[in-house]
């Protein structure tokens, strides 16, 4: 820094000296301040087409999206019952939290709990509108973590589940669980609090090892467990079955 403050000293100097220094400085800075200008008209017609996008519309966060209902909440954990109708199409909604999305149908039909996530947004908030042009229902149980997360993937690993999990991040982990009929999983105990998600047909229960029971009798069901719950998972139905077992990483 000091030494590029003694050159332009120096350069100002033999300017004083030089007319034709001062000229050619002159040139270079009318040059960088019309540089400079053409940037920022570029920049201020791309956030003008972005802030544009929605104009005259109302646009929402994401959690007061009517169609992203809210159906249990704990801390900064929220579970989103997400429906659209075919030819329905959202209002403009700002995500700026993590989302993990377990798909139960789209427009074409059923997903069997599909497992997809967005973590970008906890950087950079996006705003759109979600549209099913249809026949089929668009069904999503969503988990939206608005905590820091967790970098450290193996400080809270559930007991008694095998196998690595489907998805596993800062903010979220997912386990997919196919069950024969009569068959049922080992005692599990989460760490953090986890929620069940029926994703095909079947009949399950979800038992507490308080025997408290909750009962998933069709696909996007869903049970929600507390951190630090013991439970299992028994498929009573006469068909195979499975569940998604979803974890909010706090």
């Amino acid at each position: 820094m000091r030494r590029t403050k003694k050159l332009s000293l120096q350069v100002i100097q033999l300017a004083q000296k030089d007319p034709r220094l001062q000229l050619r400085i002159a040139l270079l800075t009318l040059t960088e301040l019309a540089l400079l200008a053409l940037s920022l008209q570029f920049t201020t017609k791309v956030f003008a087409a972005d802030s544009d996008e929605f104009a005259g519309e109302r646009i929402v966060h994401l959690l007061q999206e009517p169609r992203h209902r809210t159906v249990h909440q704990e801390g900064d954990l929220y579970l989103l019952d997400v429906q659209i109708n075919p030819g329905d199409v959202s209002l403009p909604h700002v995500h700026d939290q993590p989302i993990m999305l377990t798909y139960i149908s789209m427009a074409d039909g059923p997903r069997d709990g599909q497992i997809g996530a967005n973590i970008d947004y906890a950087a950079e908030a996006v705003t759109h509108k979600v549209s099913n042009a249809g026949p089929g229902l668009f069904r999503i149980i969503a988990l939206v973590n608005a905590s820091p997360g967790n970098v450290d993937l193996q400080s809270d690993r559930p007991q008694s589940l095998s196998g690595e999990p489907d998805m596993e991040n800062a903010w979220f982990r997912s386990y997919r669980v196919e069950l024969a009929p009569g068959e049922e999983t080992q005692i599990q105990m989460h760490k953090l609090p986890s929620v069940v998600v029926q994703v095909v047909n079947g009949l399950l229960q979800v038992t507490r090892d308080d025997e408290v029971i909750d009962e998933l009798d069709h696909p996007g069901d869903w049970a929600w467990r507390k951190a630090g719950q013991s439970y299992k998972v028994r498929n009573v139905g006469g068909i195979a079955a499975a569940v998604v077992i979803n974890e909010g990483r706090l």
